[in-house]
């Protein structure tokens, strides 16, 4: 048993003056007179069992008075060290928001099934850091590595298309991740690249990022997102928003490319029901157990005194007002 605010425990000493107090009040209340015998007084039936107890209304006081200080001084149980085995790797997610990702081949469209599985995913992943990589045209860090997923899930809601140049920069989406993740000190580091196109902006090849990758012992997961065929897909016309089947051309071969360069895998998500599939997939091959020292959580062992004081207060008033009513 510890305290979290020992320095309360000085106010027992308040209690020496309180008995005190109450010792001299007693002595001062107490008259005497001479008579001839106390014989009378001597005999066992002579004093009532009220007047052996009648200082118990007051000990009672003494005690819920300590048991408060106690209870202000915080008691907690002690701590241990514990070993456990848990599973953790560090991820990047590399997510493309170009705006081909509208396309409604999957529901409502690629860009919101996406985010959707991906939530999900980081939600079975909670000893996981996980991060966040945008790109289209250009790329930029929306979460870098963190265990608060929390904050991590409400960034992927603010995720739009639009929100960046358009395009489909997979090389500096994928460069742009291994930045992120390649000073890792975890003994697994992945990154899950997700596109529904082919490479077409961007200063840096996917495959040169990929050979990057390589060298930082990072492996990655590649994904497509499109149908096969066409996919209808929403243009915005005097008229309204207008839906056209646009032809879906995905880069499998690069893609394919570079999950083989870093030792990762390709997959090809043609529906919702495809795509949940594949990330429980990839979070089936990515559990590594790592042995951790974990510090137990500090418990507040106030409760069972604070029910304590309760009982030990209210037998005090009824002692009082009750049974000891009529003594001094």
């Amino acid at each position: 048993m510890v305290f979290a605010n020992p320095t309360y425990l000085f106010l027992l000493l308040l209690l020496i003056p309180l008995i005190g107090w109450y010792i001299w009040k007693l002595r001062k209340k107490q008259a005497s007179f001479q008579i001839s015998s106390s014989q009378a007084f001597d005999a066992p039936e002579a004093t009532s069992y009220k007047v052996h107890l009648r200082h118990l209304p007051f000990v009672l006081r003494v005690v819920v008075i300590a048991l408060l200080i106690v209870v202000l001084a915080r008691p907690q149980s002690t701590d241990n060290w514990e070993n456990t085995t848990t599973q953790g790797i560090d991820i990047v997610m590399a997510m493309d928001i170009s705006s081909s990702m509208l396309a409604q081949d999957l529901k409502p469209n690629r860009l919101e099934a996406a985010k959707d599985v991906a939530a999900a995913f980081v939600n079975g992943r909670p000893n996981d850091n996980i991060g966040l990589v945008v790109f289209s045209g250009e790329s930029f860090t929306q979460c870098p590595l963190t265990t608060d997923h929390t904050v991590l899930l409400n960034l992927f809601k603010d995720i739009q298309s639009g929100m960046i140049e358009d395009g489909t920069a997979v090389g500096l989406g994928l460069a742009n991740a291994v930045s992120r993740i390649k000073d890792s000190q975890a003994k697994s580091k992945v990154i899950i690249l997700l596109t529904d196109g082919s490479n077409n902006m961007g200063e840096i090849a996917p495959v040169t990022a990929a050979e990057i990758a390589k060298t930082f012992g990072i492996r990655v997961y590649t994904i497509g997102v499109g149908t096969q065929g066409e996919a209808p897909y929403p243009f915005q016309t005097a008229f309204g928003v207008q839906y056209q089947n646009v032809k879906v051309e995905i880069d499998e071969k690069t893609l394919n490319e570079i999950a083989v360069t870093t030792g990762g895998k390709y997959f090809r998500a043609t529906d919702n029901a495809s795509l949940k599939s594949i990330y429980s997939e990839i979070d089936q091959m990515e559990k590594v157990k790592i042995s951790v020292q974990q510090y137990s959580k500090k418990q507040e062992e106030y409760k069972d005194l604070a029910l304590l004081i309760f009982a030990l207060l209210l037998m005090e008033i009824l002692l009082r007002y009750t049974l000891f009513r009529n003594i001094p």
